[in-house]
């Protein structure tokens, strides 16, 4: 059995907002370097950015310039760097469940089932398998997966199967989610529904949202702010406020004209 239509969840079409639960970022003069055939290659020049609680800031800019290395070291994946890094104003030294993180690629495991690849967030925890469980399904039917939680993942679409990738990572209920090129495998249309589908996440969870995308056009639908880096080593080249409400109309003339100042800007990074 192969599923490989995407199920398109019922649209919510105001802009409310819940409650902000989301911790806040600081990222305070981050640098950092990695060892290439002996030589020190700088990735991140003295970075400095705060992302409030229960906002939604996503970070563009050319191949090479750090985003994914900068998303890394916020998710506690990489300790070597320099600088000071803050999750809810705490030093982030390592991966907790309260950062969720989102790949380009889903990485589920193909031997595992939906509902095990999510469970796979509570590995070396304390929580009570009574509590897994329940955790688990209700993260599943959240995401419109209710029915597939015994299903494998080559029998799931590619929005589906990142679809599983995001209850995994909501599972841990995080208060920060870090979301790296996680629409990027998937076909045009595909990506239009699960740009809704992270948009509705966010606005139902007010949880804080960090999203690396290439997508100019999916960092105006999504973002409160866009950030642009420059080309390596990546600094702060730009911060754009994106002052419109949701739901965000494409063809909006203010729509248009922000993508299209960073599309300009992005062009020269």
């Amino acid at each position: 059995m192969t599923l490989a239509t995407l199920t398109p969840l019922a649209e919510n079409n105001t802009a409310a907002r819940s409650p902000r639960r989301g911790a806040g970022l600081c990222i305070e003069h981050v640098s950092k370097s990695f060892q290439l055939k002996g030589d020190s290659l700088l990735v991140l020049d003295d970075i400095s950015l705060t992302v409030e609680p229960g906002e939604f800031v996503a970070i563009v800019g050319g191949s090479g310039c750090g985003k994914s290395t900068l998303l890394r070291l916020l998710a506690g994946l990489d300790p070597d760097y320099q600088g000071i890094l803050l999750h809810d104003g705490a030093p982030i030294d390592g991966p907790t469940l309260e950062r969720g993180l989102i790949f380009q690629d889903h990485r589920l495991f193909p031997w595992l089932t939906v509902e095990q690849n999510v469970a796979l967030s509570f590995t070396n925890t304390e929580v009570p398998a009574a509590e897994r469980r329940q955790r688990v399904a209700a993260e599943i039917d959240r995401v419109g997966l209710e029915g597939f939680a015994g299903a494998y993942p080559h029998q799931l679409s590619g929005g589906m199967s990142q679809r599983a990738a995001i209850a995994r990572a909501l599972v841990g209920r995080p208060d920060v989610l870090l979301l790296d090129e996680p629409l990027g495998a998937l076909d045009a249309l595909t990506r239009l529904h699960m740009q809704k589908e992270l948009r509705r996440l966010w606005q139902e969870e007010g949880i804080t949202m960090l999203m690396v995308t290439h997508d100019i056009e999916e960092a105006v639908y999504l973002a409160d702010r866009v950030v642009v880096l420059e080309a390596r080593p990546g600094r702060v080249r730009r911060v754009q406020e994106v002052q419109l409400a949701h739901p965000r109309q494409r063809r909006d003339a203010q729509f248009v004209a922000l993508r299209d100042g960073l599309l300009a800007d992005f062009g020269s990074v």
